[in-house]
């Protein structure tokens, strides 16, 4: 079931069933024990061969994925990852996530993902076009999406010039516009709040975490945060967590990362937003861009932000998955670190959520907290939330207000934090009863639960 060639695949199962079996679920209702083994294995895999032509007029292969994980709850539901990173464990892996992510947004969609070990970088935009066709090729005339069957979104590589060209593809090929797509352009079916949605959605998240740990005392008022990645997750985060007058002291590239002691500024943010749809990096960003004359930031070659920012209360890693290490959560629990929410998915080792959770249990007191620990499953949930909206708006054939879809982004993001607490809290077998109820539990629980009431319903399993 579980193979150890598939090591990210096999950490994200490995993550759930322990915190699964940590609980007292299985003592309460044994049939859900049963669920496992048909729920990790995904309904179905598609894999094909992508041949593109370069602007050379040569032949280029690359492998495409799209991983069917569970529909229980609704339609596949999941983005495409366009990185040379990108194999059939890191997929498996994701799509299994975000079976559990998207049952706790308590919308009708089920867990997929997919993508291709092309490289956009350095790519001209005839050349991406060439390779979206390709790609698309593959899954539209095979029948495999639609909007009650399976509805990509974008991903790490896949922004909205490849939605387009996705979606152009896909029109193409089966003559049919429907909302198969999610992150599509304002005027063809998408939805405001798309790009922001993830960085929002996790500040929106990590607000919580704060206020149910102090009794609603604190905010991010004065919180000093340091923030990985500097994508659109990272970039908005920032600018959310700003705007409710926190200091962010740190963002990060592949290269390297960014500090500052007296806070990245918006003007900061505002530029590498500019830079990055020129994939440029942040060490090439700092010396070409006026806003880091005149706001200095200090860069240190080839290193993760995590011991390096100093004192921190928060910490959200936004990048890619396991991004901090046992030792550099350490690090940050040394720092002063309070809060930990993912805004990448599965951010953390699993040596880092250990050294997370151990605080955690370890505290005296619920009300100061020495590290409260939020998986991106649930801390994340916010972009393929607002693709769900999305999917809403065009069934409607609506387009809804920006502060229609952030007061709906915002409100769910609360719910879903309440469910985990909920779930941590019905479910617990701890012995420390000071301590704040686990997140990492709460969230796997309640996602779990969900999905496997269906799969009962439907008779997946019995």
């Amino acid at each position: 079931m579980v193979k150890p060639s598939e090591p990210e695949f096999e950490q994200a199962y490995n993550e759930l069933v322990s915190t699964l079996k940590d609980s007292t679920l299985f003592q309460k209702h044994p049939k859900y024990q049963k669920v496992i083994d048909v729920v990790s294995v995904p309904e179905r895999i598609v894999q094909f061969r992508v041949a593109w032509e370069n602007d050379k007029g040569e032949i280029q292969i690359n492998n495409g994925f799209r991983v069917q994980f569970n529909s229980a709850l609704g339609p596949y539901k999941g983005g495409l990852r366009l990185h040379p990173s990108v194999n059939l464990s890191i997929l498996k892996f994701l799509g299994f996530e975000q079976i559990f992510k998207n049952a706790l947004t308590g919308l009708n969609i089920g867990g997929g993902k997919g993508g291709s070990d092309f490289d956009p970088k350095g790519k001209s935009d005839n050349e991406i076009r060439r390779f979206c066709y390709a790609f698309m090729k593959e899954l539209a005339v095979g029948g495999f999406l639609g909007e009650n069957r399976d509805v990509p979104a974008g991903d790490i590589g896949t922004g909205a010039r490849e939605v387009g060209f996705l979606f152009g593809a896909y029109k193409s090929y089966t003559k049919s516009w429907e909302g198969v797509l999610t992150g599509k352009g304002l005027t063809w079916g998408g939805s405001l709040i798309r790009p922001e949605a993830t960085g929002y959605g996790l500040v929106y998240y990590t607000e919580q975490q704060i206020k149910y740990a102090t009794k609603g005392k604190e905010d991010f008022t004065g919180k000093r945060v340091a923030i990985s990645g500097s994508g659109n997750v990272a970039q908005y985060a920032a600018l959310k967590v700003i705007e409710l007058g926190g200091t962010v002291v740190s963002l990060s590239d592949s290269k390297g990362a960014i500090i500052s002691e007296t806070g990245i500024t918006k003007e900061h943010i505002f530029s590498i937003q500019e830079a990055k749809i020129k994939f440029k990096s942040l060490k090439d960003i700092i010396n070409e861009y006026s806003a880091f004359s005149s706001s200095p930031v200090k860069y240190i070659d080839g290193a993760r932000p995590w011991i390096h920012v100093g004192q921190v209360d928060v910490a959200l890693p936004s990048a890619t998955q396991n991004e901090i290490s046992g030792e550099e959560a350490k690090a940050l629990v040394a720092a002063g670190v309070k809060y930990v929410a993912e805004g990448s998915n599965m951010g953390s080792t699993q040596e880092a959520i250990d050294v997370f959770e151990g605080e955690r249990v370890a505290t005296k007191s619920a009300s100061s907290p020495a590290v409260w620990y939020g998986p991106g499953k649930a801390s994340n949930a916010g972009g393929v939330l607002v693709s769900a909206l999305e999917m809403a708006q065009n069934s409607q054939r609506l387009t809804w207000t920006t502060e229609q879809v952030d007061d709906e982004l915002k409100k769910r993001m609360i719910e879903l934090f309440n469910q985990s607490i909920k779930f941590a809290t019905e479910y617990s077998n701890e012995t420390n009863k000071e301590s704040l109820p686990s997140l990492v539990k709460g969230a796997n629980l309640a996602g779990f639960v969900k999905v496997a009431d269906a799969m009962f319903d439907h008779g997946d399993v019995y």
